[in-house]
């Protein structure tokens, strides 16, 4: 049904509420922060100064942690990785969050296996979604172009990487609702529709 998306040989996919079921709160998380509501964590810390980051961050950090080792993966993932493996498709992750916190995620989902530890990527590494900074790190490090990619994401923020990177992007929205649809190549509520897209 969508013959691009079945030949493309690098996948890269956003982990929170994409790879893994979405437990976080941010609304709580900012809370607990002192942040503002409604502004992105991350950009919120950034207008910060040191002293009154650094404690911030650590603080973020415990919390991702906590979240990290309750993760489970998100139904119909498994397959589609299967499947992509089975092609010898490049498989990557790109998350705001932090280095050991996306490894201790995948591991709690039984994900890490899917995944070259090189090829996930988080903010300690390349700055941070929006930004396609690290989807183009991966794709030179595959030494591909970004029409031979796919993002996958469920926020407006990875598939504005996708975008920025200039690969197609596919908007994962279990409910239903797909509201930046307008950053999306396609859009499915089930991942097990992409393991139909991506053919035999």
């Amino acid at each position: 049904m969508f013959p691009a998306f079945r030949d493309r040989s690098c996948w890269i996919f956003d982990m929170d509420g994409t790879l893994t079921v979405g437990i976080h709160d941010f609304d709580a998380i900012r809370r607990e922060l002192g942040l503002p509501a409604n502004e992105p964590i991350l950009e919120a810390l950034a207008q910060l100064s040191a002293a009154e980051a650094v404690p911030l961050r650590r603080r973020l950090a415990d919390i991702e942690t906590e979240l990290a080792h309750r993760s489970q993966a998100q139904p119909g993932i498994h397959p589609l990785l299967s499947k992509l493996r089975s092609q010898g498709k490049r498989l990557g992750v790109l998350t705001r969050n932090g280095k050991q916190m996306a490894h201790t995620t995948l591991a709690a989902c039984g994900l890490n296996d899917f995944f070259a530890p090189e090829n996930v990527l988080s903010r300690d590494c390349c700055a941070h979604k929006p930004s396609p900074d690290g989807i183009l790190k991966l794709l030179d490090r595959w030494q591909a172009a970004p029409t031979e990619a796919v993002m996958v994401g469920d926020y407006k923020f990875d598939l504005m990487a996708g975008r920025n990177a200039g690969t197609a992007t596919a908007y994962f929205d279990s409910t239903g609702e797909f509201p930046w649809r307008e950053y999306a190549d396609v859009w499915v509520r089930d991942l097990g529709a992409l393991v139909d897209w991506v053919g035999e």
